[in-house]
């Protein structure tokens, strides 16, 4: 799969897996695992990525004498997962245009 395009469905995913509720982590991962596997490393280059883009806020409370991250999304991010689901109709009609012959032939 192309990187750039990869790159844009793993940053919309995490936004999917905070849409509802703020979430960390760990949590995001084993959330996301049904549907789509990620490194932690992978999920905190995102996590920052969106931050910098201020898709996200991060703010640190204290669990069970630890610090913890917790991610929210923004408005930016609500509109980006908005903004996906409305490209994702025209990425649709071009894959089925491309599996159109397939379908004849089968």
């Amino acid at each position: 799969m192309d990187a750039q395009l990869k790159r844009g469905l793993l940053d919309v995913c995490v936004l999917a897996a905070i849409k509802n509720e703020d979430s960390y982590g760990y949590k995001i991962i084993k959330d996301m695992k049904p549907y789509i596997e990620m490194s932690e490393s992978t999920l905190y280059t995102i996590l920052k990525r969106l931050e910098l883009a201020n898709m996200l806020t991060v703010r640190t409370a204290e669990h069970e004498g630890r610090l913890r991250k917790y991610y929210h999304i923004t408005n930016d991010g609500i509109k980006r997962i908005e903004s996906f689901k409305a490209e994702w109709k025209e990425i649709m009609s071009i894959y089925c245009f491309i599996i159109r012959e397939d379908k004849v032939n089968e």
